[in-house]
């Protein structure tokens, strides 16, 4: 049972990259699923209220706008697309994992290895 992010790299300030976020050996689709700068700097979190069955998503602030996160069940997959970078956006991004959270998932169940974005010119 793990996470496995990936889509890390180098790219120039204005550019995109797109993290991924793999489940195996358990579905994502009833976590809270949160991508993380460090211990409590979320970036965007992507969970559902299981008692409305409303999807939620939260972004830092200084991401919205350029920021998207999605989930895809099919593949068990979350996505980070990451539009108009800037140096500031450099950091090593995890994925958290916590079952029947709504918002993001500080407390965690699963937590992926790392994986590095560098926006430098």
């Amino acid at each position: 049972l793990q996470l496995q992010a990936s889509g890390g790299g180098l790219v120039q300030p204005g550019g995109s990259l797109r993290l991924s976020c793999v489940a195996s050996g358990f579905t994502l689709d009833r976590y809270a699923v949160g991508w993380f700068r460090s211990e409590y700097e979320a970036i965007s979190c992507i969970s559902s209220s299981i008692a409305s069955n409303v999807e939620g998503t939260y972004y830092a602030d200084f991401v919205k706008g350029r920021f998207t996160i999605s989930r895809d069940n099919t593949s068990n997959t979350v996505y980070l697309q990451m539009n108009s970078v800037k140096p500031e956006d450099t950091g090593v991004y995890y994925c958290r994992a916590k079952f029947g959270r709504y918002g993001c998932p500080y407390e965690y169940d699963y937590v992926g290895q790392g994986t590095q974005v560098t926006v430098s010119s």
